[in-house]
C-alpha cells in the first residue's frame, strides 16, 4: 500500500510545478496586457489563467482518486482522477479557446490602439522559458514512467493528469512564440489584424487540445480496457497453466494509474487437475483402504466431491496469485470457472 501512495505522490510533481509556474505568468502576462492593450497577448493571459484553475482541478482530482476503498465503492476511488480531468479539459475548452477566440474575433473586426513597449517582449521571453521548464517536468514524468514505450504510446496510456500538462505546457510554449510574433508583426506594419489573428490561432490550439483530453478521459470514465499487451500476457499466463483448459471469457477495465481489475471465464482441465491430486499417492492409499468396503467407498465419494470445489478454489487462487506477482498492476482479478 504504501508503494502505491509513492507512486501517487510522484504523479503531482509535473501538476504541482505547472500550477506554480502557470499561476506566475498569468500575473505577468496580465500586467503585459494592460500596459499594451494586445489581443494576443490577452489570449495569452486567459490561456494561462485557464491552465492554472485546470492544474487546481487536476490536483483535487488526483487527491480524491487515492482514498481508500469502502463499503460504498469497493473498488477504491482511483476513476475521481479521470472525472476531474475531464472538467478541467472542459475548462480549457469553454474558459481558454473560448474566451480566446471571442477575443481575437472581436479585435479582428475592430480597430485597436496599441502601446506596445519592449516589457512586452521580457515578459513572454520570461513566460516561455517558465513554460520550457514545466513542459520539460511533464515530459520527464511521462518517460518514467512508461519505461520501454515510444513516447506516443506514453501519451496514449499514461497519466491523464500528466498528460493533460504536456499537451497545455505544449499549446502555452507554441501560443508564446505566436504572440511573440504577432505583437512583432502589428508594431513592425500598424496593422492590428495581426494581433487578433495570433489570438485567433491560439483560441483554436487550446480548442483542439481540449477535444483531444475530454475524449482520453471519456474512454477511462466509460471503462477503457487494459493495454492489449497486457491482456495478450494475462491470458497466456491463465493458458500456460495445465489446470486450464482455455479461457472463454476476458473482460478488463481500467480502474485507475496502474490499477486494473480482470474478470475472465475459464474451462478447467480435471484430467490436470486430477494429476495433482493423486502426486503423493493420496487416492492410491485411500483405495487401498477402501476397496474391500462398498459403503466406506461410497462415504469417501461424498466427502470427495465436497472436496473438489474447495480444491478448485485453492488452484484459482495460486493462479491469481502468480498472475498478480508478474503484473502487479492488476489490483483485482476475478476468474470464474465456466
Amino acid at each position: 500500500m504504501s508503494k502505491r501512495k509513492t507512486k501517487r505522490a510522484s504523479g503531482t510533481f509535473p501538476v504541482v510545478m505547472a500550477l506554480v509556474g502557470n499561476l506566475f505568468v498569468t500575473i505577468i502576462k496580465f500586467i503585459g496586457f494592460f500596459v499594451s492593450g494586445s489581443g494576443a497577448l490577452f489570449s495569452e493571459a486567459i490561456h494561462s489563467l485557464a491552465d492554472t484553475s485546470n492544474q487546481s482541478l487536476l490536483l483535487i482530482g488526483i487527491r480524491k482518486s487515492s482514498r481508500k476503498a469502502d463499503d460504498e465503492f469497493v473498488y477504491g476511488y482511483g476513476r475521481e482522477r479521470f472525472f476531474w480531468a475531464l472538467i478541467s479539459a472542459c475548462g480549457i475548452f469553454f474558459i481558454g479557446a473560448g474566451v480566446t477566440l471571442y477575443k481575437g474575433a472581436t479585435s479582428f473586426m475592430s480597430e485597436q490602439e496599441f502601446n506596445i513597449v519592449p516589457a512586452i517582449f521580457v515578459i513572454l521571453i520570461i513566460s516561455f522559458i517558465i513554460e520550457t521548464i514545466t513542459l520539460y517536468f511533464a515530459y520527464r514524468e511521462l518517460r518514467e514512467k512508461n519505461k520501454g514505450k515510444v513516447f506516443r504510446e506514453a501519451l496514449r496510456q499514461g497519466d491523464p493528469s500528466t498528460i493533460a500538462v504536456f499537451y497545455e505546457d505544449s499549446v502555452a510554449v507554441l501560443g508564446i512564440i505566436i504572440a511573440f510574433a504577432s505583437i512583432l508583426l502589428t508594431e513592425i506594419t500598424g496593422s492590428h489584424y495581426w494581433d487578433a489573428l495570433g489570438s485567433i490561432i491560439i483560441g483554436l490550439l487550446l480548442g483542439l487540445v481540449a477535444v483531444l483530453l475530454i475524449n482520453k478521459n471519456r474512454w477511462f470514465l466509460i471503462g477503457k480496457a487494459m493495454p492489449e499487451e497486457l491482456v495478450e500476457k494475462v491470458i497466456k499466463m491463465l493458458e500456460s497453466d495445465p489446470a486450464i483448459e482455455k479461457v472463454l471469457d476476458f473482460k478488463s477495465t481500467v480502474m485507475d494509474i496502474d490499477n486494473y481489475r480482470i474478470k475472465c471465464e475459464v474451462e478447467f482441465n480435471g484430467s490436470a487437475l486430477m494429476k495433482e491430486m493423486y502426486r503423493d499417492g493420496f487416492l492410491k492409499e485411500e483405495f487401498e483402504f477402501l476397496k474391500e468396503d462398498y459403503d466406506d467407498f461410497l462415504k469417501f465419494c461424498v466427502d470427495y466431491i465436497d472436496r473438489v470445489p474447495r480444491l478448485m478454489g485453492t488452484k484459482i487462487d495460486k493462479i491469481e496469485q502468480k498472475i498478480q506477482k508478474e503484473i502487479p498492476e492488476i489490483k483485482h482479478l476475478d476468474i470464474e470457472i465456466n
